[in-house]
């Protein structure tokens, strides 16, 4: 039972087409990763177009697997780049958009055998 995401969108715009949510899980586990490490160092050299690049390439995939919480922290970091740095605990929401995708590749890895 997964606890850290939802496949029921994946379920339901690929008509419980198995190889599809495959793909889409496939493509979480391999992108996401490198993906919000580019993040981290976007915010880090205060880099804000790197970072917003990669938010908002990684914001459809956490809305397709149902991590709302994520999505809603790429969105408060794809904002700190429109405003250019004025929030101040970016590291904090980082941090917590980070720990919850390492929790859903963990839950992931282990559902798929990946």
């Amino acid at each position: 039972m997964a606890i850290h995401y939802n496949l029921a969108k994946v379920y339901a715009i690929s008509d419980d087409d198995a190889d599809f949510v495959r793909q889409i899980i496939t493509l979480f586990v391999e992108e996401v990763p490198e993906d919000v490490k580019q993040i981290k160092v976007g915010i880090k050299a205060k880099d804000y177009a790197q970072a917003y690049s990669y938010a908002h390439k990684t914001k459809p995939t956490l809305d397709l697997l149902g991590m709302d919480a994520a999505k809603e922290e790429i969105l408060q970091i794809e904002q700190w780049t429109r405003d250019q740095g004025k929030k101040k605990e970016i590291k904090e929401v980082y941090k917590s958009l980070q720990t919850r995708i390492e929790a859903a590749l963990e839950e992931v890895k282990k559902d798929f055998s990946i």
